[in-house]
């Protein structure tokens, strides 16, 4: 079996090489930190779509819509769909555990200048029963129903005027008083609720979004979601809200993969060249050791892998300086433009395993492929040539 160069050997040759060392590190450990954090932003935006939605909800669409926002119902039909749909669970009362609700993109203005679109809810008394374990009133009250009054998202606060308990927010020509601030796991912590009368009304949007509801226990949901889009009274696209929700996160969490990669790809080379270099630098200061070491018996291939396990520890040692980088950008908040519903949504980084083992696995790609042509230059090198130089 052939001998291989001791790990020592390597360890040693980056240490001597101080300097050379730590700028390709840093080099790395950059490209993998901006990889990081552009991947980070796209996990917190997944994540904030596809574990914020209830299985056992449901969601009733205009047939042939994707989003609440191109959905529509007239007020009767939506009445309609809600007293003659026997799957809806009712409550002790007998009523449906259903609502009917309007959804509205409107500009609003920043706290940090600058206009954004803020989704606006209008929502019956049933939603706050569905959502009764869902959302947290952080301060203030429930809306009552009938009145100017609206509650806003936890995420709103900070972001946008006037969203502040006793504030006003004025939609259209009509003023609504903030009188409460809620949470929630999912999107709805970056919406303004009100009534939903009165939403209609002010925002001039005589039609219905979508319908919400909670099934009967036992229900089929694959059967029941056929036979609803085949309803001749009140045809209707029926998904759980999990499903609906995992839906909208397709189009911004393919544009921060993309630009992700856009990033790796032009930052990847310029720290492939810079491990490159190092290399081809420590390959030309190491010539007698190399003759060396053939000199003692080591074959071309173990002087390929040590010169390879250089590239991977330094690549290694990249990677580990790119999530010191990146970790405290763990929790802190931000906000992008959603566009499958063109409002914006606050949500947080989120550094997840998955954030971190693409991570390491590029900067051991770095590593590898700038240090293959360093490898194979030293393997060709005869130890006499090598010695005599």
């Amino acid at each position: 079996m052939a001998r291989l160069v001791p790990l020592s050997y390597n360890l040693r040759s980056l240490f001597v090489r101080k300097s050379a060392t730590l700028l390709t590190v840093v080099s790395v450990g950059a490209t993998v930190a901006v990889i990081a954090g552009v991947l980070s932003l796209q996990q917190g935006f997944v994540t904030l779509f596809a574990e914020g939605g209830r299985q056992d909800l449901v969601l009733f669409l205009r047939p042939g819509s994707v989003s609440e926002g191109n959905s529509g119902f007239a007020k009767e039909r939506a009445d309609t769909l809600i007293k003659e749909t026997p799957e809806i669970a009712e409550d002790a009362q007998g009523r449906p555990l259903a609502s009917a609700e309007t959804y509205l993109a409107v500009r609003l203005f920043k706290t940090t200048g600058g206009e954004t679109n803020v989704a606006i809810r209008g929502v019956q008394p049933m939603t706050f029963e569905l959502r009764r374990d869902d959302l947290r009133y952080l301060e203030g009250r429930e809306l009552r129903p009938g009145t100017d009054e609206v509650i806003v998202g936890a995420n709103l606060v900070d972001r946008i005027r006037g969203c502040q308990v006793g504030a006003t927010v004025q939609l259209n020509t009509v003023p609504f008083t903030v009188v409460g601030v809620f949470d929630d796991d999912g999107p709805y912590a970056s919406e303004i609720w009100g009534d939903l009368d009165r939403m209609v009304d002010a925002l001039e949007r005589p039609v219905y979004n979508r319908v919400i509801a909670k099934l009967r226990d036992g229900v089929d949901l694959a059967a029941f979601k056929l036979a609803r889009e085949d309803n001749e009274r009140v045809p209707a696209t029926v998904m759980t809200e999990r499903e609906y929700l995992a839906s909208q996160k397709g189009a911004m969490g393919v544009v921060l993969a993309a630009l992700a990669s856009f990033l790796g790809l032009i930052m990847g080379l310029a720290a492939i060249f810079t491990t490159t270099t190092t290399m081809l630098a420590a390959l030309a200061s190491r010539t007698h050791e190399i003759g060396i070491l053939g000199s003692l018996g080591f074959r071309p291939f173990a002087i390929f892998l040590a010169f390879m396990t250089e590239s991977l520890l330094l690549g290694i040692l990249g990677g580990l300086a790119g999530w010191v980088m990146t970790l405290p950008l763990n929790g802190i908040e931000t906000g992008t433009m959603n566009f499958q519903t063109f409002t914006e949504v606050a949500f947080a980084f989120r550094v997840t395993p998955v954030v971190l083992g693409i991570s390491i696995v590029f900067a051991i790609g770095l590593g590898l492929v700038g240090g293959a042509l360093p490898a194979w230059r030293a393997a060709r090198m005869r130890p006499v040539d090598a010695l005599r130089d």
